[in-house]
């Protein structure tokens, strides 16, 4: 079993239109979606959820009005002026440090465990897939991305799927590491712009510093041809392979405003571009 993720240095980069893409050529796989913050893969593989779970992370403070006698003491000792004027705990300014609770004498105030995130186990028309949407302002995307790949790997194993299609977190923050752990390749998608090529630079020593193998593409080269140019040199004065170049195609956004990958929609010049990046890194 191969897990291949596909990461990008920053959003915007086309790599989830590739994602879904290999998830429509390659056979006997399971598909993740670790960009927790914004998953959108959903949006082109319509997964019928199966199963569901929660990340739960960190603590809240509740005041049980029944045993509250208003004392005050739980007001005095809250520096983050979460316990309001009516003994009411205000969730978006409670730290969960359980100060409060300790100094209540009538133990009325009890430490709920948050609901940070859901995952959740899916049925697509290309087979398995699991994905997981982290709440609002909520922190430990880095957890909910473990969580999201370990199922998906007990998954493969349990239906002998050949790869694990992992659609990574953009940027280079705690999400991507933990996208590219355990990886076998990072398939690293940028796009001709200045912060296209410095956002891939950061990635790259990202993927590299965990030892990942990688190599890239670029999407939508043709639009500024002399930033590509830049970009495969960077690319051969540092050993990096560039598997492909995916021109502008107005028929990718109509495929996406179908529902549909690439791969589905159309047999063009752009279709079997994709096609020879899934086979030069799946094998």
């Amino acid at each position: 079993m191969r897990q291949i993720v596909i990461i990008s240095g920053k959003g915007g980069t086309g790599k989830t239109v590739i994602t879904a893409s290999f998830a429509a050529i390659a056979e006997s796989k399971v598909m993740a979606d670790c960009d927790v913050d914004a998953a959108d893969l959903h949006l082109l593989l319509t997964p019928e959820i199966k199963e569901k779970g929660f990340l739960k992370s960190g603590k809240t403070a509740e005041i049980d009005p029944d045993k509250c006698v208003k004392c005050g003491k739980c007001l005095e000792v809250c520096r983050f002026r979460a316990v309001q004027s009516n003994f009411v705990i205000d969730p978006v300014s409670c730290e969960g440090c359980s100060f409060c609770s300790l100094v209540c004498p009538e133990r009325a105030i009890s430490m709920r465990e948050n609901v940070t995130g859901e995952w959740f186990v899916s049925n697509t028309r290309f087979g398995p897939m699991v994905h997981a949407k982290l709440g609002i302002a909520e922190e430990n995307s880095g957890k909910l991305v473990n969580i999201v790949k370990s199922k998906a790997k007990e998954l493969a194993q349990n239906n002998g799927a050949r790869f694990v299609i992992v659609d990574g977190a953009p940027g280079i923050g705690c999400p991507v590491i933990a996208s590219i752990s355990e990886a076998d390749i990072a398939l690293i998608v940028t796009e001709p712009t200045i912060s296209g090529m410095h956002d891939a630079d950061r990635v790259i020593k990202v993927a590299r510093h965990f030892s990942v193998p990688i190599k890239l593409t670029i999407n939508k080269y043709d639009l500024n041809m002399d930033m590509s140019d830049i970009i495969e040199d960077y690319c051969r004065k540092n050993n990096i392979d560039v598997v492909g170049k995916v021109p502008f195609d107005e028929v990718v956004v109509e495929a996406m405003v179908s529902g549909k990958t690439i791969i589905e929609y159309s047999a063009g010049k752009t279709a079997q571009i994709i096609k020879k990046i899934w086979n030069s890194v799946s094998s």
